[in-house]
């Protein structure tokens, strides 16, 4: 009775039990090949181990080279997938560069939508990040996985993954959970503000990646620059960044920057109370820096920048540097004075 019972719920689409039937599953759902055809992982235990020279030995036969894109289930405890994958996660760079030579797929995911580039960044090896970025490895990962690079290294304070994933083109306002299609959209349903980059970096307290995303353009009021609704957010969540900043008790580093970039000061619905917020209580001298800024006009020199800023980009902002105009001045565009 209990195997008929588990044999409806696998017909009508439920998740198998887990157990000792999740292995079984996951070889029948993921593996590239018939289970007798994937006994010999060799490959993908060379680049385990970080064994270079078997891996470079193996990748020298037929046979072998044709599984170099081989998702094998369960090979010495991962989950399926390529050789590529498993290095990259171990931090084996030296195998990483080789896998990438014979060419192995940069952009090919394993079951969470992971790519090589992501797993590299998640468990902080730079050396790995950027052998797959001068591969030409997506700085963004894959559409399939609702976290992404950039959201992975502020969110830990990796500022140096974080600087070459900028320094590769990534967007440093991706965000999976609310991104539409193609072609034009309306204002989208906003409903929170933590999942942008640069709200993570602050509630974790990375203020070196909070500086280098405003650097990089992002948004110092949304989640990105796309039109925004301010009616679908829900009421008792933040306006946006600043007042989210602001209630998660942030030091007046972060609240300062934020007015640096350009941040709307009218966007708040109300002021933030010390005593209100449970969790974090409001940071008094953040708070202060946000009073003072909402009572006194802002530089002309600081508005003259913010506006040459976003007329050029945040796409285009690495053009800065080549501008025909003195070093002073292309230092005060980028934030570097």
């Amino acid at each position: 009775m209990e195997e008929e019972e588990e044999g409806a719920a696998r017909g009508a689409g439920e998740a198998p039990r887990v157990g000792r039937n999740l292995k079984a599953w996951l070889q029948d759902q993921y593996c590239d090949h018939d289970l007798e055809q994937c006994q010999d992982t060799l490959l993908h235990n060379a680049a385990c181990v970080g064994d270079i020279d078997t891996l470079r030995t193996l990748l020298q036969e037929e046979r072998f080279l044709r599984r170099i894109n081989e998702k094998s289930v369960w090979c010495s405890g991962w989950l399926p997938c390529s050789p590529l994958r498993i290095a990259a996660t171990a931090g084996h760079a030296d195998c990483v560069a080789l896998l990438i030579e014979f060419g192995a797929q940069l952009e090919l995911v394993d079951v969470k939508g992971q790519t090589p580039l992501f797993v590299a960044v998640e468990n902080g090896h730079l050396d790995c990040v950027q052998l797959l970025l001068k591969a030409g490895a997506d700085p963004n990962g894959s559409p399939h996985n609702r976290s992404s690079p950039v959201f992975h290294a502020a969110r830990v304070g990796h500022a140096d993954i974080l600087q070459e994933l900028i320094r590769y083109g990534a967007d440093v306002d991706v965000d999976r959970q609310l991104s539409f299609g193609s072609g034009f959209s309306p204002p989208r349903t906003l409903t929170s503000l933590i999942c942008t980059p640069l709200y993570i970096s602050a509630a974790y307290d990375n203020l070196p990646c909070f500086r280098l995303l405003l650097q990089a353009g992002a948004n110092p009021d949304y989640n990105s620059w796309s039109p925004v609704c301010e009616a679908n957010l829900a009421r008792s969540s933040p306006s946006c960044l600043l007042e989210a900043v602001l209630r998660h008790g942030c030091d007046k580093q972060f609240v300062q920057l934020l007015i640096d970039f350009g941040a709307n000061l009218s966007l708040l619905r109300r002021e933030p109370r010390c005593e209100e917020h449970s969790r974090r209580k409001v940071n008094p001298e953040a708070l202060q820096v946000f009073r003072e800024a909402k009572c006194f006009p802002r530089n002309m020199s600081n508005l003259c920048r913010i506006a040459v800023r976003r007329a050029i980009g945040k796409h285009r902002l690495y053009s800065i540097s080549s501008l025909p105009v003195p070093h002073r001045l292309i230092r005060f565009l980028l934030y570097e004075q």
